[in-house]
């Protein structure tokens, strides 16, 4: 009996898009870590321009588009951390007990809430229906 799981392809030309994502992804995150300013600053414009393009290219697809909207709210609280570690104003205070880098937890939780918006609403509404996830 022939398999009927269904598949999901991206198209080459959106797999490339994303393998340089990815390049310039880990050279933003290894200049941060080596402090290297110059090139981890700008490494977020590639590196947050192509997670926005993957995502209105994936905006169809409600697991993809989730899951790289999640992407993109994470390149935004990294790259914010960096660069107040960069311009060492990370750990100056905001108000209260509230730092500049813990500022950087805001777009984590929008991340957060888009994934568990999918995981826990719209996917489980959907049982059986074709997904990524």
């Amino acid at each position: 009996m022939p398999n009927k799981e269904q598949s999901y392809a991206i198209p080459i030309r959106f797999r490339r898009m994303e393998n340089l994502h990815i390049v310039f992804w880990l050279l933003k995150d290894i200049s941060w870590c080596l402090e290297w300013k110059l090139l981890g600053i700008s490494m977020i414009f590639p590196t947050l321009v192509i997670a926005i393009v993957i995502s209105i290219r994936t905006r169809k697809m409600v697991s993809e588009l989730c899951h790289n909207l999640a992407i993109v709210f994470w390149i935004t609280a990294n790259s914010y951390w960096m660069v107040a570690e960069f311009f060492a104003f990370d750990e100056n205070i905001v108000t209260g007990g509230i730092i500049f880098k813990d500022l950087a937890v805001i777009p984590f939780v929008i991340g957060i809430a888009i994934l568990a918006f999918y995981y826990l609403f719209f996917k489980w509404s959907r049982r059986g229906e074709m997904d990524t996830m």
